[in-house]
């Protein structure tokens, strides 16, 4: 049977290394404070915002929200944004998305600041991860599979690394990410031709597909460790990942369980860019 990487555990370490930080930025006169910009009554953002939210008061990070009708006008969203990225109380900015389609989310994201973009959707923040240069923040859910192979122990440096998908949400910053930790990656997609003999291949396979069960047993060898970033509804109505976790866990020697893996990582690593993104406004003031 497959160790489970589960995400509490790295969520907890996570929480305490940011409580510390705080505690330090306190004594400076500093609270990180993440402002939330959502448009519209979405039912799947208002249980985000409140997660975050929780999460936020639990590490001492003070939230502001900002909330706009549906109706908004492209002219009043990018004044909300501009207002945001000048006010130096402000560390991070979250947006929430899909944007209603009226309005040009194209034109919303590039008007945020990289430096406040702790979700990670700008191009300043995208070049930074390609690039290495530390402008902006990674995109969360790609840094919390980071997070859980750290966490766990799981060196990357050589290992041959497969990723799922290519979205700048998970599956190209992922990549990135562990080349960057000096990881052989290999980027599989739609595209590629006879994926399962290039996913059997891999010590650390990272599923992105997007898709509920794309991934079965003749996608798997025994030693994989495998992180699985799906989240999906399946027909009995319950949370489920891109792999069949049955046939999996008797295959692969590790897997992040779905509900209770990467998902529960990725707001613990919004509110530590927020951290960040306080950290770095202070030293650019003692500058």
């Amino acid at each position: 049977m497959a160790v489970l990487l589960k995400g509490a555990a790295v969520t907890a370490a996570l929480n305490e290394k940011m409580k510390a930080e705080v505690a330090e930025l306190a004594q400076k006169g500093v609270t990180p404070t993440l402002a939330m910009l959502r448009v519209g009554e979405r039912p799947d953002d208002i249980s985000y915002e409140r997660g975050a939210m929780k999460r936020c008061e639990a590490i001492g990070v003070a939230v502001r929200n900002v909330v706009l009708p549906e109706e908004v006008s492209q002219e009043t969203l990018m004044a909300a944004v501009e207002e945001l990225n000048n006010d130096n109380s402000v560390h991070g900015v979250l947006i929430f998305r899909p944007l209603p389609k009226h309005l040009d989310e194209e034109a919303v994201r590039r008007a945020l600041l990289p430096s406040k973009d702790v979700d990670g959707i700008t191009d300043g923040s995208l070049s930074g991860v390609f690039t290495g240069s530390g402008e902006g923040f990674a995109p969360c859910t790609a840094q919390a599979c980071i997070e859980i192979l750290d966490y766990y122990g799981y060196d990357c440096k050589g290992k041959r690394t497969v990723v799922i998908g290519r979205s700048l949400v998970v599956g190209k910053p992922v990549a990135m990410m562990l080349m960057a930790k000096h990881a052989t990656v290999t980027v599989c997609h739609t595209r590629t031709v006879d994926m399962p003999s290039v996913t059997r291949n891999a010590e650390i396979l990272i599923v992105a597909a997007g898709k509920a069960g794309a991934v079965d047993a003749k996608y798997l060898s025994p030693g994989q460790v495998v992180i699985d970033v799906g989240i999906n509804v399946d027909d009995e109505g319950k949370l489920c990942g891109d792999v069949k976790f049955d046939e999996a866990e008797s295959i692969v020697a590790a897997i992040t369980p779905v509900p209770g893996g990467v998902g529960t990582v990725t707001t613990s690593v919004l509110v530590s860019h927020v951290v960040e993104a306080a950290k770095r406004t202070l030293q650019e003031v003692k500058k």
